[in-house]
């Protein structure tokens, strides 16, 4: 339910306040226009063994609070969820062998999760700290970020195109660089200069294939 995106969250936030003893202005009538509105999308979210617990609601903010107490629950229980979320953010960090894609989502997801919990996490926050907890081998281009961009208009969809950029470039020059390789041991084989068993790469690079079995290529 994209509320504030459509410029309805305020109707939640701040409930709609109705005087019925006084003549509609033009304003109360768009607050109740919007608030409608705001109710009416949030009943058609809901599937209906959870519809049945806020047909009482008459405005919007009535139905959020009563979805609120039931998901969320008391104040106590939402900042000790609130702590424990904290707590993972600031732990969260990228795996060795993990992709941008699947970090980027698992950040995302966190997030989505605390700013449920009415946490005000900003996308300064965000950004700095994806930048932080990324392998090394996206160091240079997090140092290039974080010296060429400013944080604070830096969107974390931007953030996302450029490191799924890099990430691609890095996968092709490895590419290319396997794949030089693969052709050096193969003009080297054709003119019985090299035994394909005591073949070595260049440069610490190890063939996909290198180890099954057991075999490193020493021979036996």
């Amino acid at each position: 339910m994209e509320f504030k995106s459509q410029e309805l969250w305020d109707r939640i936030e701040t409930g709609l306040v109705d005087d019925r003893s006084e003549p509609p202005t033009q304003q109360v009538r768009e607050n109740r226009k919007k608030d409608a509105k705001v109710l009416f999308l949030i009943q058609q979210a809901l599937d209906n063994s959870i519809f049945s617990r806020i047909t009482a609601a008459d405005t919007s903010k009535q139905a959020w609070d009563i979805l609120k107490q039931e998901y969320l629950g008391d104040e106590k229980i939402i900042k000790v969820k609130l702590q424990t979320l904290r707590r993972d953010f600031e732990l969260l960090s990228m795996r060795e062998k993990e992709s941008v894609e699947d970090y980027l989502s698992r950040v995302s997801a966190l997030v989505n999760l605390m700013k449920s919990y009415s946490d005000e996490i900003n996308n300064i926050t965000v950004v700095s700290k994806v930048l932080r907890s990324l392998t090394s081998k996206f160091y240079y281009i997090a140092v290039v970020i974080e010296e060429t961009k400013g944080l604070s208009t830096y969107s974390f969809d931007e953030l996302t195109g450029t490191l799924l950029s890099h990430e691609d470039r890095l996968n092709r020059s490895t590419e290319k660089t396997e794949e030089k390789a693969f052709q050096v041991k193969g003009e080297l084989q054709s003119k019985g200069k090299v035994d394909s068993t005591s073949w070595k790469w260049p440069d610490n690079t190890t063939s996909r294939g290198q180890g099954r079995g057991g075999y490193r290529g020493r021979g036996r």
